[in-house]
C-alpha cells in the first residue's frame, strides 16, 4: 500500500506513523542544507583571509551556490519523473556530499568556488524535492500539521547555523565548516533506502521531456548577468569591458529564452505567461528583494562584527542569534495573520519592519553600543519572518492547478536570484568603499554605506506589497491530478 493510500485509511486527523518516518527521513538529509549557508555565512571573514582573497573573489562561495541552487530547481520535477524520489534523493544527497568533501580539500578560492557549485546543485534538487515527497505521502491530508513540523529545522538554521559555524572555527579549521555535512549526509541516506518508498519508474512508463533549450538560455544567461555585475569595481564603474560583455551577453541569452518560452507555455522550462498573472508576479519581484535583503545581509552583518568590532566568528555567531530568534518568534504570528487579513498587509507591515530595523546599522560606527543592534536584530528577524509566510502564499491565489508546479519554480527561483544579485552587488560597493579605510571608523562608513543600499532594496518592496492579493480563498481540498501536477519545465513523451 502506497503512503498516500495508507494516509487516507488512518481515521480522522491523525496522521499516519510512516508520513512522519518519511519526513523524519528527509529532514535528516536536508538539515546539511538548511545549515550550510547560514555556517559558511560566518566564515566569509575567515575564508577570506586563510585564502588570500579578495571580499568580490570569497563572496563568490555564497553567490555560485545560490546559482547552482538556482539552475536545478527547476529541472527537479523532471528529474523525479525519471529516477523516482527515492533514487533522486539519495542520489543528490550524495552530490551534496561529494561537493562537502572536495570543499574541504579545496587549496584556493577558485577551487572552492567550484567546489561550492556542486554543492548548490545536489542542494538545489533536495530542497524542492522535500516539499514534494511529503506532499505526495500525506495525500493531501493534515499538510498544515506535517508542513510545520518539517519547516522548523529551517527556521532554526539562522539561529544555530552561525554558532555552529563560529564554534566550528574556535577550536577548529576552516575546513570541518564542510566535513561537518557527513554524518548528515550518510545517515540521511541510510535513512533513505530503509524508509522511502522505491518509486521508479517501471520499464516502458511515460517519462517527462525536459526543456533543454530553455535551460541552456536561462541559467547561464542569469549566470552572465550576475558576474558582471560581480565586476563593476574602480573608477570605471559599469562601463568596464568585464562588466558591459557578460551582462549584454546575459540579457541577450535571457531574452532568447523568453522569446523561446512564450510559445511554448506550460512545456517551457519556466511558463513566462505567467507573470501576466498580478499576484504571481507582484510575489515573484517581492521574493527577489527579500533574497536580496535575506542573502545580502547574511554577507554584512558577520562581516561588521568581525571587520569593525573585531569579534571572532564564535563571538558573531552568538551575536547574530536575536535575528534567528525573531524568525523563529513570527512564524505563527505570520500565519494566523495571513489567514485572517491575507498576504498584502502581512507582507507590508513584515518589509516595514524590517526597512526600519535595518536603518540603525546605517549609521553605525567602530563605537556604537552593540545592545541596540542586537535589539534592532530581533526586530529585524520578525520582520523577516513575516514576510516569508505571505509571500508563499500570495502567488497561488487564483490560478490553476496546472499553474501550480510553474508558480512554484518561478517563486524560488526569484528568491535565489535576488540573492545572488544581492550578495553580489553589495560585496562590490563594501569593497569599493572600504578600498582605502585604514580606520576602525573609516571601515564602519563603508559598511554604513553598504547597510544604506541593503536598506533601499528593503524599501523599495514596501509600496510593491499593496499589489498583492488581500484575503485569499481557501486552496481545494484534493490533491492535484496527474497531468495537473505534471512538473515544470517537462513534458510528456509520445513514447508510452
Amino acid at each position: 500500500m502506497s503512503a498516500p493510500e495508507r494516509t487516507a485509511a488512518v481515521p480522522g486527523d491523525r496522521v499516519d506513523p510512516a508520513v512522519w518516518r518519511l519526513a523524519f527521513t528527509v529532514i535528516v538529509g536536508a538539515l546539511a542544507v538548511v545549515f550550510d549557508t547560514t555556517i559558511v555565512s560566518i566564515a566569509i571573514n575567515d575564508l577570506g583571509r586563510d585564502l588570500g582573497a579578495s571580499l568580490g573573489t570569497i563572496q563568490w562561495i555564497s553567490t555560485g551556490y545560490l546559482l547552482a541552487m538556482f539552475v536545478t530547481i527547476p529541472i527537479a520535477g523532471w528529474a523525479q519523473s525519471v529516477l523516482g524520489g527515492r533514487r533522486l534523493w539519495t542520489a543528490a544527497l550524495g552530490v551534496f556530499l561529494l561537493g562537502s568533501v572536495l570543499c574541504a580539500l579545496a587549496w584556493d578560492a577558485p577551487s572552492l568556488i567550484v567546489f561550492r557549485v556542486v554543492q548548490g546543485v545536489g542542494g538545489g534538487v533536495m530542497m524542492p524535492l522535500m516539499v514534494t515527497l511529503i506532499m505526495q505521502a500525506t495525500g493531501g491530508r493534515n499538510i498544515g500539521r506535517v508542513m510545520a513540523t518539517v519547516t522548523l529545522p529551517a527556521s532554526l538554521g539562522p539561529i544555530l547555523g552561525p554558532v555552529l559555524g563560529g564554534i566550528i572555527l574556535h577550536v577548529g579549521d576552516w575546513r570541518w565548516l564542510f566535513l561537518v555535512n557527513i554524518p548528515f549526509c550518510a545517515v540521511g541516506a541510510w535513512l533513505a533506502l530503509r524508509n522511502l518508498p522505491d518509486d521508479h519508474p517501471a520499464p516502458g512508463a511515460r517519462r517527462a521531456r525536459l526543456d533543454a533549450v530553455g535551460l541552456l538560455l536561462l541559467s547561464p544567461g542569469v549566470a552572465a548577468v550576475i558576474y558582471g555585475l560581480s565586476q563593476v569595481e574602480g573608477g570605471d564603474g559599469a562601463a568596464r569591458v568585464q562588466v558591459v560583455v557578460p551582462v549584454l551577453a546575459g540579457v541577450a541569452l535571457i531574452g532568447g529564452f523568453v522569446a523561446w518560452a512564450v510559445p511554448r507555455s506550460s512545456r517551457a522550462l519556466v511558463d513566462v505567461g505567467l507573470f501576466r498573472h498580478r499576484p504571481l508576479a507582484s510575489s515573484s519581484a517581492l521574493s527577489f528583494l527579500a533574497g536580496a535583503t535575506l542573502y545580502g545581509a547574511m554577507l554584512l552583518l558577520p562581516l561588521y562584527l568581525q571587520r569593525v568590532r573585531g569579534e571572532d566568528a564564535l563571538g558573531a555567531g552568538l551575536l547574530l542569534i536575536p535575528q534567528g530568534v525573531g524568525t523563529l518568534m513570527s512564524r505563527t504570528i505570520a500565519g494566523r495573520c495571513t489567514d485572517r487579513y491575507g498576504p498584502r498587509w502581512v507582507a507590508f507591515t513584515g518589509f516595514a519592519v524590517v526597512t526600519a530595523a535595518t536603518v540603525p546599522f546605517a549609521f553605525v560606527s567602530a563605537g556604537t553600543s552593540i545592545v541596540p543592534l542586537m535589539a534592532a536584530l530581533l526586530v529585524r528577524g520578525f520582520g523577516m519572518g513575516s514576510v516569508n509566510i505571505p509571500l508563499a502564499s500570495a502567488g497561488y491565489a487564483g490560478l490553476g492547478r496546472a499553474d501550480i508546479p510553474h508558480a512554484s519554480i518561478i517563486s524560488r527561483v526569484a528568491m535565489q536570484i535576488g540573492g545572488s544579485v544581492g550578495t553580489a552587488v553589495l560585496a562590490v560597493i563594501l569593497q569599493h568603499t572600504a578600498s582605502g579605510a585604514r580606520t576602525p571608523d573609516a571601515l564602519a562608513g563603508a559598511f554604513s554605506t553598504a547597510f544604506w543600499w541593503s536598506v533601499g532594496f528593503t524599501a523599495v518592496a514596501v509600496p510593491l506589497t499593496l499589489l498583492l492579493p488581500g484575503r485569499t480563498g481557501s486552496a481545494p481540498a484534493e490533491p492535484a491530478g496527474q497531468e495537473a501536477g505534471r512538473p515544470a519545465g517537462v513534458e510528456k513523451s509520445p513514447a508510452a
